[in-house]
C-alpha cells in the first residue's frame, strides 16, 4: 500500500528554535539556566495540562512566570522573549504544498490551544488538509489514540500514512500504530527520505 497522507510535527520540525540568544538572554536576566528556563516552559505540570486542553496558554505562561517569581504581568513579555528566536520554516512549508499535488498532507502536533489561531495567523494553514493540535483532542503523542484518531480523520488504514517528527519517542508512537515515520533531522534529510519513501 502507497502512502496517502503525510504528517507533519510542528515544533522542532516547521517552527523551529534557530536563534538561542533571546531564550539565553530571558535566562540570565532571570538567573536561571537555560535548561531550567526550557524545562519550566515545555516539561511542567501546567505544559502538560496546557498541551492536554485543560488549561489555556495564557494561563501556562501565568504559571510560567510564578514559578520563576515574576508577577503575572509579565507573563505576555516572558512569551515574547522566550520565542523571539522561533523561526518558521517557509522553504519547507512551500514543499508541504508542493506534497499536496500528489499526497494529503496533515498536521499532528502536541501543542497549546492557541496553535491554531497562530497558524490561521501565519497563514500556513492551507499548507495542511487536516490539523490534529493535542490541546484540542486532549491527547499527547505518542499516546497511540490520538494517532488513530488522526487516521480515523483522514479516512486511511495505519499503512497509508507517514509521520515526520523531530522527537523519537513519537516517531517510535506513529511506528507502533502501523504507521510509517521519518525522525526529521533537517529538510534536505527530509526531502530526501520523502522522495524514496513517496516514490
Amino acid at each position: 500500500m502507497g502512502i496517502d497522507i503525510v504528517f507533519f510535527d510542528l515544533g522542532g520540525v516547521i517552527l523551529r528554535t534557530e536563534h538561542q540568544a533571546p531564550r539565553e538572554h530571558l535566562a540570565e536576566r532571570l538567573s536561571v539556566s537555560y535548561e531550567d528556563l526550557v524545562q519550566v516552559v515545555f516539561e511542567g505540570d501546567s505544559a502538560r495540562r496546557a498541551s492536554l486542553g485543560e488549561i489555556t496558554a495564557q494561563q501556562h505562561w501565568e504559571a510560567v512566570a510564578g514559578r520563576l517569581k515574576r508577577p503575572v504581568s509579565e507573563a505576555p513579555a516572558l512569551r515574547e522573549e522566550f520565542f523571539g528566536g522561533d523561526v518558521l520554516d517557509l522553504a519547507l512549508l512551500e514543499f508541504v504544498r508542493s506534497l499536496k499535488s500528489r499526497r494529503r498532507t496533515g498536521l499532528i502536533s502536541n501543542a497549546w490551544a492557541d496553535t491554531r489561531d497562530y497558524i490561521l495567523h501565519n497563514r500556513f494553514g492551507d499548507a495542511f488538509d487536516l490539523l490534529v493540535i493535542s490541546a484540542e483532542v486532549g491527547l499527547l503523542k505518542p499516546d497511540p489514540r490520538i494517532y488513530e484518531l488522526a487516521l480515523r480523520r483522514a479516512g486511511v488504514a495505519p499503512a497509508a500514512a507517514l509521520l515526520v517528527d523531530d522527537m523519537p519517542a513519537n516517531v517510535e508512537g506513529a511506528v507502533k500504530a502501523g504507521m510509517s515515520a521519518i525522525l526529521f533531522k533537517e529538510t534536505d534529510q527530509l526531502r530526501r527520505e520523502l522522495a524514496n519513501r513517496l516514490d
